[in-house]
Parts: structure tokens; C-alpha cells; sequence
């Protein structure tokens, strides 16, 4: 299988995968092709805060072990300050804000199921 670029996963998209979602075997054939992929902090939030809250502590730790199985990509200044412009100019939350800004800096694709992204470059909405 031909290997595309860079991915940063979004929180959404990681939900339909560990609740079986009707789009998961897509994501994943989507994270399954890409050269890297990438968790920003805030969906490890994000996710871990999900699963805990409908499941358990334990299936949340298990739901973080596997996000920390792929590149996680800390939160910086730089990603902020990005994050805080991206949030002005488009509307965004946020937590889209910092998952968009870490997108752009890698230079990646973002792959969500939120459709508050939708009409954005570099985008992949499922």
C-alpha cells in the first residue's frame, strides 16, 4: 500500500474508531496509509476524558495507550500563538484551533469527523 503524508488524527475521528463507528474501517484505512501520524495533546485530552466519562478510568488509560502508540505532538508557544490566529480568522474552538495549528506546522492532513473544519485546507473530514 502507497504510503501518503503526514496525518494528525483529530479527537472525533478516534472516537468512531474505538466505539466502531459507521466511518472507523475508513479512518483507519486513512491512518493505515499515512507515513506518520500524529496526536496533538488536546485529543489525548480530549478522547482520554471521553472514554472515561461513558466507559471507565481503565478502558481510558487502555484508549491512551494506544494514542501514545503514534507520534504525540506537545503543545508549544508557537502552536498557541497559530492556534489563537486560526481561531479569530475561522471560528473555531479552541481545542480545533490547537488541532488545526498542529496540523499546519507539520504540514500534514487532518483527519476529523467535525464538521466545523469543513471548506478548510488540508482537511479530511470523513
Amino acid at each position: 500500500m502507497k504510503k501518503t503524508g503526514a496525518l494528525v488524527v483529530d479527537s472525533s475521528a478516534w472516537i468512531e474508531i474505538l466505539f466502531n463507528g459507521e466511518f472507523a474501517s475508513e479512518c483507519l484505512k486513512r491512518i493505515d496509509s499515512a507515513a506518520s501520524v500524529h496526536v496533538p495533546t488536546i485529543v489525548c485530552f480530549e478522547v482520554y476524558r471521553k472514554i472515561a466519562q461513558v466507559l471507565s478510568d481503565e478502558e481510558a488509560l487502555l484508549a491512551g495507550a494506544y494514542l501514545s502508540s503514534f507520534k504525540i505532538a506537545d503543545l508549544t508557544a508557537e502552536i498557541a500563538w497559530t492556534a489563537g490566529d486560526l481561531s479569530l480568522r475561522h471560528g473555531l474552538a479552541t481545542a480545533d484551533a490547537l488541532v488545526l495549528a498542529h496540523t499546519r506546522e507539520l504540514g500534514a492532513h487532518l483527519l476529523t469527523k467535525d464538521r466545523d473544519f469543513d471548506g478548510l485546507e488540508q482537511v479530511i473530514c470523513v
